[in-house]
């Protein structure tokens, strides 16, 4: 049989015409080119480091690192009260975190309960309209009626300080970066980074430092919210109108007024939009830092998780989501109608400066009435006990529902089956699986979908985890991050489709994604408990149902955005709706499906590792064992393997975009 050369060489080409050489085809193809160079060097390596070093990961590649981090550890404790670092800087700051914390907190104490719902009420609708107001109005009653008015006056203070800080860095980082390519190419890497790694990572370092507290909380916070502040500064400054940047130089103006008077105005919305971010992850960060003393709603979460109180965790988790829909909703509502040139909402009296006014008086006056009555928290004899009867109803659940329930079995089978059946062979499989091939897989599929730099950034990243001696647990976190992630995008991929085809289901959805997308990681934990017990499945389960909002949000806006006229084409050419979903709207959507895939990856590793809190073991577990012992190494290591871990499979599953240079990538 011969082999015939394509048909562009089989023309009548003329002298001048280029020959088809099969190399240059071979470069053009890029895909199999890559794998041909993998292939090869697979064949040429792994012979040598199977002779020489095994399928496990050898220990002459391991580096011991539990000596110097305890001498390290050993070194921070022994000198933090005499060093200068210590005294003249780092005690300062403490300090100042303490007094801030406090004093907001003595503050909305003094205001009572009455002065608070007053003027986060008046606020909300001052910046936000009626219907927002209604919301806070209600969400702080309920907080109060559960009995949780205290941690969450605690909550809301260092909310507060942790917004404000993290606000003020990231813009001015994000200022810098927007006004110099040079520091934008410097931090747009470490924001990338920032942003993939789970907030666990944030908490050991400053441990270290600080030590268990509420500085170490709020600094933890600080340091996990202020990326999308200053990413999104950043672009809002780089993405200024240059028409308009060339008229206000035109006019004489200098680059203080030009920073004034044009980008910043035409940066405002993505301003905004960063500060939004910025509160809901500050939220987020501040119930997970409740593991280092910061007390609140999130200490009250923990706690109750610790002890499996579903009851007594629900009663925190309701105000800790109220909180979130509430500064989710109010700024998000001023960003638009800031963005947007609109007037305030609600009534000629709450706009301008007597709105201002108005709130501080009927606050003040609320609150003194408050206090004149000798009430300044909730009244006990107003609160209501969620715990026992939610308790109740999950001994009824554990009675009735976790098994012997006729067919379909109950949940507890679910979760045997699932450990049994996907995460045990799984984990297994990943285990077995000798590590040169592990990073041979890894190159591929992220040389696949990016540059060999991505690829190189990918291996190096699963080669620090063996590195450190943590290959198995690792492997264990990876196959529950797969297991979670499979079954994530199935269920994500599917509702968004049809979510895509249906505007009413789209409407259905909206409000219940919304409510989904504002909870806090750790909220996610209690409905699995409860229906779970404890172990891996339940945490792949609570991981599931935190990612699954951004993938079919994502999907639907992909599959929405497709250009309606290849559609009107296809259907005219006679195409049933399943042909044009597969042959037109998949592919044309495709950019925002890896998007889709990325960002479940990120999501599902995120509450993996907190699963660590409810039996899921591995990364997780030694990180939680590390915090709760006062053993930095082994919890600074699988810190450090987390962000590692969450590095590959961000490179994995992010496309990379070449420079166009006239080379291959």
């Amino acid at each position: 049989m011969s082999v015939s050369a394509p048909p562009a060489a089989r023309r009548g080409l003329g002298a001048d015409s280029p020959k088809w050489r099969p190399a240059q085809a071979l470069r053009d193809r890029r895909g199999p080119a890559k794998l041909l160079l993998l292939a090869v060097a697979a064949a040429v390596l792994v012979p040598l480091l199977q002779a020489k070093y095994g399928a496990a990961w050898p220990s002459a590649l391991t580096v011991d690192v539990s000596g110097p981090l305890g001498k390290t550890s050993d070194w921070i404790i022994d000198n933090r009260d005499s060093h200068w670092l210590f005294v003249y800087f780092l005690g300062h700051l403490s300090n100042a975190v303490v007094i801030s914390v406090r004093g907001v907190y003595l503050l909305l104490l003094a205001l009572g309960w009455t002065g608070v719902t007053a003027g986060i009420t008046l606020l909300a609708w001052r910046v936000a309209g009626l219907r927002i107001a209604a919301t806070a109005l209600i969400s702080f009653l309920v907080s109060g009626l559960l009995g949780m008015w205290v941690p969450t006056m605690q909550t809301l203070a260092l909310m507060v300080v942790a917004v404000v800080a993290s606000v003020v860095v990231g813009a001015l980082l994000g200022l810098a970066a927007g006004l110099s390519d040079r520091l934008f190419k410097i931090l747009r890497p470490v924001l990338d980074t920032m942003q993939v790694l789970p907030a666990f990572a944030y908490l050991l370092p400053v441990v270290l430092v600080f030590g268990i507290g509420v500085p170490a909380a709020l600094l933890a916070t600080v340091i996990y919210a202020a990326p999308p502040m200053a990413r999104l500064t950043a672009l809002g400054l780089r993405a200024a109108d240059a028409g308009v940047l060339e008229a206000s130089t035109s006019l004489g103006a200098t680059g203080r007024q030009r920073l004034l008077t044009a980008r910043l105005p035409m940066a405002r919305k993505d301003l905004l939009l960063g500060v939004n971010q910025t509160i809901m992850m500050a939220l987020g960060m501040v119930v997970i830092a409740s593991m280092i003393g910061a007390a609140g709603l999130g200490d009250r979460v923990y706690q109750a998780l610790a002890s499996v109180d579903v009851g007594a965790a629900l009663a925190a988790a309701i105000p800790i989501v109220l909180l979130a829909i509430v500064m989710d909703r109010t700024t998000a509502a001023a960003g638009e109608r800031l963005g947007s040139g609109t007037a305030a909402a609600g009534p000629a009296w709450l706009r301008g400066w007597q709105a201002w006014t108005g709130i501080a008086v009927v606050t003040a006056a609320l609150a003194l009435a408050g206090r004149l009555s000798g009430s300044l928290v909730w009244p006990g004899a107003w609160a209501v006990d969620l715990a026992r009867p939610v308790n109740d109803f999950k001994e009824w659940m554990v009675d009735h529902l976790y098994s012997g329930v006729p067919v379909i079995g109950g949940t507890a089978d679910w979760a045997a089956h699932f450990t049994n059946w996907v995460l045990n062979p799984l984990r297994d499989g990943l285990t077995a699986l000798p590590w040169y091939g592990t990073l041979l897989i890894v190159a591929a599929l992220a040389w696949l979908i990016g540059t060999w730099r991505t690829a190189l950034t990918a291996v190096l990243a699963m080669a620090a985890i063996g590195v450190l001696g943590v290959w198995k647990p690792s492997m264990n976190t990876l196959s529950q991050v797969l297991a979670a992630l499979v079954v994530t995008l199935v269920l994500g991929f599917g509702i968004g489709i049809l979510a895509a085809g249906s505007k009413r289901l789209e409407a259905i959805l909206r409000p219940v994604l919304d409510v989904m997308q504002t909870m806090p990681q750790f909220v996610y934990l209690i409905p699995v408990v409860a229906l779970f017990a404890v172990g891996r499945a339940p945490a792949a389960a609570a991981a599931v149902v935190y990612a699954l909002p951004a993938v079919i949000r994502i999907t639907t806006q992909g599959l929405r955005q497709v250009d309606p006229a290849a559609m009107e084409s296809a259907q005219s050419l006679g195409a049933t709706r399943w042909q044009i979903l597969r042959q037109v709207q998949l592919p044309l959507a495709r950019p925002a499906l890896l998007l889709a895939v990325n960002q479940g990856v990120v999501l599902v590793l995120a509450v993996v590792i907190i699963g660590g809190l409810v039996g899921g073991g591995a990364l997780g577990y030694d990180v939680v064992t590390g915090l709760a012992t006062g053993d930095l190494a082994l919890g600074l290591v699988a810190g450090v393997a987390i962000v590692c871990l969450g590095l590959m499979l961000d490179r994995v599953t992010q496309p990379t975009e070449r420079r166009t240079t006239g080379k291959g990538a």
